[in-house]
Order: C-alpha cells, then structure tokens, then sequence
C-alpha cells in the first residue's frame, strides 16, 4: 500500500519528533526515512511507483506499524487497529491543551476530529451546548402580534405595487369594504385594482397586482375621484373639466372581458375648466366639486338635472383648489383657495358661514396656497395642507388656527384621515408619506414610497375605510399598498 502525501506530517518532520518522541530505537528507526524531506519540493515525501509498478521507494508497511507501535507503548497511546490505514496524528503537546493546537497537526490517535476538540479546549459539557441564530427569531417575529384590536397599528409596510399606468397617478380611493382600490391617472384612465388577486414581483419583496377593469370615458388627465359609501358608484373629474359618472364592475370579473360601456353613466357637466377635487356625501347622496373655473358646485347624480347650487367665493379668494363635506354637519362644505384662504359654506344659502384664519399677511407670492382640506370625521375641526410645507389645524366653530407645523421638506399635497379620527396621513412633494398622531401631533412614522418626476413626487394618499391599507400614488406613475 501507498504511503500518501496527507500523512507527510507525521513523518519525517524532525522538529515534530523532537517533541514527541526520545527513545533510542525511535530516533533510529525514524533516521531511515529522512529522504522524504530531504527532497524537498513539491512532491517530497511521497512515496513513487513508476511503470507496472515493480519498483517501491517507500518504506514497508510492517516497519512502519512496528514503529507505532513501540511509540504507542512508550507513551501510553493503543496501537491503531491492524490492516487499516493510518488515519491520524500520534500526539498533541501540553501547549494544545491549553487551547491551540500547534500549526500542521491534528487531533491525537483514536479519537475523533470533533471529540478531539473538545478535549483539547476543555469545553466539557459546554460543548454540548447550541447557540440560536437570534436573527432567526426575528425574522418570524410578527410586529404586530402583542397589538390588541383596540389599537390602531403605528407601523406600515410595503406589500403592493400597482404598475400598469403610463402616466402619473394623481388619486386613488379604496372601496368601502371590499380589498379593492381605485386610481386616477394623467394617462386619462381609471383602473379598479382587486388587491386579493395578486402575483409575485420580479426583483422585490412586494406583490404585484394587474387591474381588472380600466374605466376609459375622459379626454385629459384624471385628477381627482370619490367612492360612494355602498361602494356601487364611483365619480371622477378631469382636466377635460367634466365629472364622470361610473357604476362599480364586479371586483371578481376576468380583466380579459370585453369591455362593458354601460359602466359609464351620465356625465355631470357644468364646470368650464379642469376639476381639480370632488367630494362625496353618503347622508343625502350629494357630490360637490371644485373647478378651476373659480366655481364650487353641489350635485345629485341621481337627477336628471344633476346640478343643485354653485357656490363662487371672493375674486381675492382665486381658484378653489379643494373641496370637502363638512363631516360633523352634513349642510356645510369647506373651501380651500389659492390665496390660502379657507371659507365654510352654507349648502342651502350658498353664502360664507365663516372665514378660517388661514390667510397669512406675509404670503405676497401664493407660495402658502392650500393643496388639501379636509374635516375631521367626528369633530368640529379642518385641516388643510399648504404649499409652504406646512399643516394647519383649525376649529370651525371660531376659525381660529389651533396648531401649525412644518409636516414635511417640500410641498404637502395631500391628506387623509384614519376612519377612527385618530391618525393623519400625509404626502409631498419629497417623496415621502407620514403618519401623524393627532392628538400629540407627531410623526409616528414616515415612509420614502416615490420617486420624484419634474420635482414633483406624491399626489394622493388614503385609507382604506374599514380594512388596514393605506395607499399613496405618485408621478412615477405608480401607487403602493401598505399593509
């Protein structure tokens, strides 16, 4: 049998010797095999057949057993078992111990690798011992498992990404019940999105989702859109300055169906120039709208002669730029204005109930114009998003500015309240989405979701009403779904 070149530590290593063995005979019996690191080079110390294999340089094999076994008896070690191969190294000096074993050697006769270890480093029963990867743990640790139903979850995540749209999304509304969400595009479409029907994203952790339906009626692009509050209808106002008016596909339809034209009602026309904001009221089923045509109109989509008042603030005031329902009192709505100015509406007497205290005297420039109003859904109070970055709070009853904040690092565009009252949601122009505590008005969390396209990122957020999403669409043409 071949001696290979995996035991060349064993033999022939003269420093090894010297610390392993000083017996007479051995030093004599181990002298024979000094051509082995004589060589030298690569290859030395192995033993070399040539041809058929006739010619043996190595040492017998009954000599070298011999040798062990009188090294095993001076030093108290068994003798490996005969007619198997030498596997392992004869010994390990004191210094290994103690914790190192010495460079090119390995673990003593007759005990494994791993037992061999142990020994040496005196682990004991600590060997026996696993330690847990915490890391593991964590990952299957849910966030949100120790929160009680009662309270309302502080940490949103990415889940999905609506793709399909080839413009920037400017709005977005979730069904009322159903997992189903709505969006507005400057692509001069609307796309129904069934968030139950989903497929794996290429690159991403997230869930990609195809619409079902594309709602195709306007001419210019979608910049604003509400639900019902049975989730049967949905309206939409455009640049093309019409409202139109769609009944809800079925959210389990094939998005291969051919496409269904009685969708689309009635158009609700009136408004000479683009809508920039809609709002819908469950109570008596009634949709006002703001238009850059310097008009407020109220509407009953249901009548023949939809159109019911039309409200035109101060030539001061400018443009409306967004509108909503007064939540706690159903007969009033509230204005916001390009000027910065915020008037609530009587619905019945068209007339001013009373001015907010929005107007800033050092605004020379409109940069403090109001992006967003909104009402508090059970108290007396709106809140408004303004150009300058800031949110403003004020109480409808006085028209007194209750708070004010620098909310984000660019324009805040939009706003949306949780259906509890508790928490706002807000978007900008930077990028990002934030979570306000509106009770110690703080930031709870803030959420980088879109990029910029011609400095402008964030258009619409919202919640869903009665489901945890919220969703946000931005001009990189995208919306996203948190969860």
């Amino acid at each position: 049998m071949l001696l290979e070149k995996q035991y060349k530590p064993i033999l022939g290593n003269e420093s090894m010797v010297e610390d392993v063995v000083t017996d007479p005979d051995t030093e004599e019996a181990l002298a024979e095999f000094d051509f082995l690191v004589a060589e030298g080079g690569e290859g030395a110390g192995e033993a070399r057949t040539t041809g058929d294999g006739t010619e043996w340089l190595g040492p017998k094999r009954s000599a070298l057993q011999a040798m062990l076994e009188n090294l095993g008896r001076d030093e108290g070690i068994p003798p490996p078992p005969r007619g198997k191969p030498i596997q392992q190294e004869v010994d390990i000096p004191e210094s290994a111990a103690q914790g190192a074993f010495p460079a090119g050697r390995r673990p003593m006769v007759g005990i494994g690798e791993d037992e061999a270890i142990e020994t040496a480093l005196g682990l004991g029963d600590l060997a026996k011992l696993t330690v847990s990867n915490e890391a593991d743990a964590l990952s299957s640790y849910d966030v949100n498992a120790a929160a009680t139903k009662d309270t309302f979850r502080k940490t949103w995540n990415p889940k999905y990404t609506l793709r399909n749209h080839f413009d920037a999304v400017r709005t977005l509304a979730f069904h009322p019940v159903e997992p189903v969400l709505i969006t507005g595009s400057e692509d001069h479409s609307l796309k129904l999105w069934n968030l139950d029907k989903t497929v794996p994203a290429k690159k991403t952790a997230s869930l990609d989702v195809e619409p079902i339906y594309t709602f195709r009626g306007h001419s210019a692009a979608v910049l604003c859109l509400s639900i019902s509050a049975d989730g049967s209808k949905c309206f939409s106002g455009s640049m093309d300055s019409t409202i139109c008016f769609w009944g809800m596909p079925d959210i389990n339809m094939d998005p291969y169906d051919s496409y269904d034209c009685s969708i689309l009602k009635e158009p609700l026309i009136g408004h000479t120039n683009a809508v920039w904001d809609i709002a819908f009221d469950a109570t008596k089923n009634h949709l006002v709208s703001a238009s850059a045509d310097g008009t407020v109109r109220l509407w009953n989509p249901q009548q023949k002669s939809p159109l019911l008042n039309k409200y035109i603030g101060e030539k001061s005031y400018g443009v409306p730029t967004t509108v909503d329902f007064v939540r706690c009192d159903p007969c009033q709505i509230i204005v916001g204005y390009k000027s910065s100015d915020a008037v609530i509406y009587d619905l019945e007497t068209a007339k001013p109930v009373i001015t907010l205290d929005s107007k800033l005297l050092s605004d020379t420039d409109g940069t403090t114009q109001i992006n967003c109003a909104i009402s508090h859904p059970t108290l007396p109070i709106t809140i408004t998003a303004h150009e300058d970055r800031h949110i403003r709070f004020f109480d409808n009853n006085t028209g007194k500015m209750e708070h004010s904040m620098v909310a984000h690092l660019d324009a805040v565009t939009s706003l949306a309240i949780d259906p509890n009252g508790l928490y706002l949601l807000s978007g900008s122009h930077d990028c990002s989405i934030r979570l306000w505590n509106l009770e110690s008005k703080t930031c709870v969390q803030e959420i980088t979701s879109h990029r910029k396209k011609f400095d402008e990122a964030i258009y619409s957020v919202a919640f869903h009403p009665s489901k945890p999403y919220i969703a946000s669409g931005g001009a990189d043409a995208l919306a996203k779904v948190f969860v």
